[in-house]
């Protein structure tokens, strides 16, 4: 019987376009900005990480009958629990929410900065 697709039902405490530094892996230390967001698989694609070889094989189509194939560098998304989101100083930090002026805002933990 196939596996099914792992379901992350929390909520995501990062947003697309959120600067984030990368926590674990073998891009541990990097950072990068999140240019995409699954929330249904928890995880994120960031900018400049996570990069995998891919080889690809020659599919041959009407418009291109001579394709070249070979290794192709991609970047694949990375899970949500890995990065952490950096605050105003450049350090790796947590996110709360806070009510400021009658609306619900994201606050880094560290240094108390309106994200």
């Amino acid at each position: 019987m196939p596996r099914s697709p792992i379901k992350f039902e929390a909520k995501l405490k990062v947003r697309s376009g959120d600067t984030v530094k990368v926590l674990a892996g073998k891009d541990a230390g990097k950072t990068g900005v999140i240019s995409r967001v699954y929330p249904k698989t928890g995880k994120i694609l960031v900018d400049g990480i996570n990069f995998v070889t891919k080889h690809q094989k020659a599919q041959p189509t009407p418009a291109d009958p001579n394709p070249t194939g070979g290794k192709v560098v991609v970047e694949v998304p990375i899970l949500a629990s890995k990065v952490a989101l950096v605050n105003a100083n450049g350090e790796a930090t947590r996110v709360r929410s806070e009510i400021v002026d009658g609306k619900k805002v994201r606050v880094a933990v560290k240094g108390g900065q309106v994200i």
